[in-house]
């Protein structure tokens, strides 16, 4: 029989998929519906911070080394471009916490707030954004975790308020994108089959897929969700079946791929394309 697979996105979003899992990783909260999962085409959701606590049973990755500073963040491009960027702002603040770096911790809740006002969100986050500064000035850990939850669950619910669920799926496909970095960098470090099976989310990989298909032509003509098309396209074969074993190759072409779409994402001149 098989059980769920386990896979972080994000800052934007996680999820549970039908896969072979070692026995060893207790994913059977999420698989009946954890509470703070939801259900989203037979892939259960839970939210960031219980994939990281599933992940610390894997031992204790150096998530300093994985740690990406976040620098100036681009807020004068398209909205699919900063909608993209606050995707992995979000995924960076859950490395963040897991690395216990306060000040970047900080960083991160100051530029959620400016891109969240350059989409005309800021309302939803405000409180979260000075909720996670002040959990970090006091290291209080779970507090940020919760906090960032929070904070992409505001997000994507404000830009549903307005009729903008296009962009909250490309919050949640650019924390997916980071997670997805984020995680390949912790496994080439030290490869085992345990851990590369949480790199096994072909179900997860179609529904990202099929989202952004059913967007408006407007929306999929933007070259840089053009791009995003692609590097999925590119991923899907390699991350392969259901059945399919993730090898050390499989984990460094996903990783090459994950990391140069972040990098187009991060790229100004892509901004107005």
């Amino acid at each position: 029989m098989k059980k769920c697979a386990l896979f972080v996105l994000t800052a934007g979003i996680c999820s549970v998929v039908h896969a072979q899992v070692p026995q060893h990783i207790d994913v059977a909260g999420f698989a009946s519906g954890k509470p703070g999962s939801q259900m989203i085409d037979s892939v259960v959701v839970p939210v960031p911070s219980e994939i990281f606590s599933v992940l610390d049973k894997q031992g204790k990755p150096a998530w300093s080394e994985v740690l990406r500073p976040v620098k100036d963040v681009a807020v004068t491009g398209s909205k699919e471009q900063i909608s993209l960027v606050l995707g992995t702002v979000i995924a960076e603040g859950f490395v963040a916490v897991e690395a216990q770096n306060p000040e970047e911790v900080k960083n991160i809740g100051r530029a959620v707030l400016k891109l969240s006002q350059a989409i005309g969100v800021q309302k939803a986050v405000v409180r979260r954004s000075n909720a996670i500064i002040e959990a970090a000035d006091k290291s209080n850990w779970s507090s940020v975790r919760h906090e960032l939850d929070g904070a992409l669950a505001d997000v994507k619910n404000a830009m549903n308020e307005m009729r903008n669920q296009d962009l909250a799926q490309l919050v949640s496909l650019g924390g997916w994108l980071r997670g997805t970095q984020a995680l390949t960098a912790v496994v080439e470090a030290h490869y085992s089959a345990d851990g590369a099976e949480l790199l096994h989310q072909p179900a997860l990989l179609d529904y990202f897929k099929r989202r952004l298909d059913a967007m408006p032509a407007k929306t999929k003509s933007v070259g840089l969700v053009k791009r995003i098309r692609e590097g999925l396209n590119e991923i899907s074969p390699i991350m392969g079946s259901d059945t399919a074993e993730v090898s050390e190759k499989t984990v460094k072409q996903v990783d090459s791929v994950a990391t140069e779409l972040i990098k187009v994402i991060n790229q100004k001149q892509n901004s107005n394309e």
